[in-house]
């Protein structure tokens, strides 16, 4: 009897360690959400000035975003991926994708050149991802005149430090197995390596799929000059499982071809 006894009340120990410690992911998670700006403290990220580019850059959630800056960006991310989304088995599902953008969760990077408007964005959520604080990254997507100059590394190394900066474990991101270009610029550009194939489930989520590859590299040291990307300060290899699906009636958004 003293033996189940003891047991029980292992379980039960073991039970309020795993609540505790989900309530302090959540509880990163809800404090990044609540933040107004996370760039704010970075004042020097807030402007890419290299390779004959001259762009601001902001960070907004969808809230603070006006409705024809999400119609670009929209409209960018469907001229970028809806073919390679057609080459995959989930297809292109344009209300699907809209609302994705469009979704209360979502946060922002806006690269905008003085007098041409937005030219780059980054869709990116503070979440939880398998028990961990995560920063997912959506979208980078870019116009096509100003890809190759680095901007989207760019905005990658932004993504870190705002990881860093509120805490989150890792940063996290999906690309489709079937985009090469993308999934060398993402290895590169992070220094990570995947090992997994298809997607995990949530629950309430659809089956695994054959559809892309998940990179989660664990978060470096925080970048010390906007503008640059020393390899040193780039991510480590880490391998994980596929990407969760996401609730019910989203899409999923695999980070995309054009973001060099």
């Amino acid at each position: 009897m003293g033996r189940k006894s003891s047991k029980a009340k292992e379980k039960k120990q073991k039970r309020l360690e795993e609540r505790a410690a989900m309530a302090a992911v959540c509880a990163k998670v809800e404090a990044a959400n609540k933040l107004q700006d996370p760039l704010e403290a970075f004042p020097v990220f807030k402007k890419y000035d290299r390779n004959g580019l001259n762009v601001a850059i902001e960070c907004k959630r969808v809230s603070g975003l006006e409705p024809a800056t999400l119609e670009w960006a929209f409209e960018l991310t469907k001229a970028n991926m809806q073919t390679l989304y057609e080459q995959s088995e989930w297809g292109w599902k344009e209300r699907e994708k809209r609302e994705e953008l469009r979704d209360e969760r979502a946060w922002y990077l806006i690269a905008r050149e003085a007098g041409a408007g937005p030219v780059a964005f980054s869709h990116f959520r503070f979440d939880v991802e398998c028990g961990d604080e995560v920063l997912y990254c959506y979208e980078v997507q870019l116009e096509s005149r100003v890809r190759r100059r680095g901007l989207g590394k760019f905005l990658l190394q932004i993504l870190q430090l705002v990881a860093n900066s509120t805490q989150m474990k890792k940063v996290m991101l999906t690309v489709f197995k079937h985009n090469h270009g993308a999934y060398q610029f993402f290895r590169e550009a992070l220094h990570a390596l995947t090992t997994c194939r298809g997607r995990a489930t949530r629950a309430g989520g659809a089956g695994a799929a054959q559809r892309g590859s998940r990179l989660t590299p664990p978060l470096p040291a925080p970048p010390v000059a906007a503008g640059t990307i020393p390899p040193t300060r780039s991510s480590a290899a880490a391998p994980s499982t596929g990407r969760a699906a996401p609730p019910p009636g989203l899409g999923t958004g695999p980070c995309g071809s054009c973001c060099h």
